[in-house]
């Protein structure tokens, strides 16, 4: 197979979908690899550690029109849409349910789009989202502690505060990857935090796991609306696989928080759990509304890549191995795993919560998947 790697072209993303070591792997299997030219630029990574392990250093142009797989790290953009051809294999974090206009446009060029967002376990973990969960989950804190200070439109609040001052107090919605993560770097950094969540096994273990500066909550629009007003900075970290996100905290209850407060919606991927939050960039992570700061960076772990790359690709080199070696239709029949990672084939949208997200025909994925 001929697996493509283009440069990202997001707004700040400097991560790339695949290092030297994923392509020693890949050529060594007897697949051609190509890497567009200053791919890993940002990674740190230069075209001759692509090109010493068996990479052939190209262009875009030559990546989409040659490649039977592309790996990437976030969803293609409109110069990289136009390029897409039925059939090829896009393997990349696409968050379908929040960007209806990408998905009609994959259903239009009939390409066959694995997400790494939902590909998942028999036993429910999404071993894709969690290397970038675990990042986000800590970035949300450093960068909510940053946007606190008062030159940053903040409150002016130090997160630990000091000897005779209180800590801030982080409220956390969301116990999973993001959550769990964000509330160790707060707790670590002295601030008093509370985390939320429906699932009570999983507070449970958050109670026995966090130091005593973590208090965990159910989680429900009561008791949000009830921590809302002592809370100095708030992380969304709520998640439903392949879905939209739900709205937890909404317009009237950010009227209930102190001015100048911040909210991280990690969740803005999924199209955020607070009603208010749109997704801005790294180079304008931040908006005023309602009095609230609000940071809804899309890539956040983008900003890192040189950590971010290397904990993704971990993570993804075994699928892209096993959908090269097999070919998707293959991959997705021995694996339930790749099975759940379909999203649209075929022009047709195989994902059933992507689908109910965008009020979109489901199809089921086995007609999909049978024959050659």
């Amino acid at each position: 197979m001929v697996i493509g790697v283009p440069k990202e072209i997001k707004e700040s993303e400097y991560r790339v979908g695949m290092v030297p070591g994923g392509v020693e792997v890949l050529v060594g299997a007897g697949h051609t690899v190509l890497v567009e030219a200053q791919a890993g630029a940002g990674t740190g990574i230069e075209d001759e550690e692509y090109k010493a392990f068996g990479a052939r250093i190209t262009s875009a142009q030559e990546i989409w029109d040659a490649a039977d797989m592309v790996v990437k790290v976030k969803e293609p953009l409109a110069d990289e849409i136009r390029l897409v051809r039925p059939g090829q294999v896009i393997f990349t974090y696409f968050h379908f349910a929040a960007n209806r206009e990408l998905a009609l446009a994959m259903i239009e060029h009939r390409a066959v789009c694995i997400a790494y967002e939902t590909i998942q376990t028999d036993a429910g973990h999404l071993p894709l989202l969690t290397p970038m969960s675990e990042v986000a989950g800590r970035m949300a804190v450093q960068e909510g502690a940053k946007y606190l200070e008062r030159p940053m439109q903040g409150r002016g609040i130090l997160l630990g505060g000091v000897p005779g001052v209180e800590p801030a107090r982080v409220l956390i919605i969301g116990g999973g990857v993001v959550g769990t993560n964000a509330a160790k770097v707060a707790a670590g950094l002295g601030a008093q935090v509370t985390v939320m969540d429906i699932d009570t096994s999983r507070l449970r273990h958050l109670d026995d796991i966090m130091p005593a500066n973590v208090t965990t909550l159910m989680s429900s629009p009561y008791n949000i609306r009830r921590k809302l007003p002592e809370a100095d900075l708030v992380i969304g970290a709520a998640l439903v696989a392949g879905a939209r996100t739900p709205i937890l905290v909404t317009r009237d209850m950010l009227r209930l928080m102190k001015p100048r407060s911040v909210i991280v919606d990690v969740a803005v991927d999924q199209g955020g759990c607070v009603e208010t939050t749109h997704p801005t960039t790294h180079r304008d992570p931040v908006y005023l509304e309602e009095g609230i700061l609000h940071y809804g960076v899309t890539n956040i772990p983008g900003a890192v890549a040189g950590t971010s790359t290397y904990a993704l690709t971990n993570v993804t080199l075994p699928y892209v191995r096993q959908i090269a070696d097999l070919g998707y239709k293959e991959a997705a029949r021995r694996s339930p795993e790749v099975r759940r990672g379909l999203n649209i084939v075929d022009g047709a949208v195989v994902r059933k919560e992507v689908a109910a997200a965008l009020g979109l025909p489901h199809s089921p994925v086995e007609e999909h998947i049978a024959g050659p």
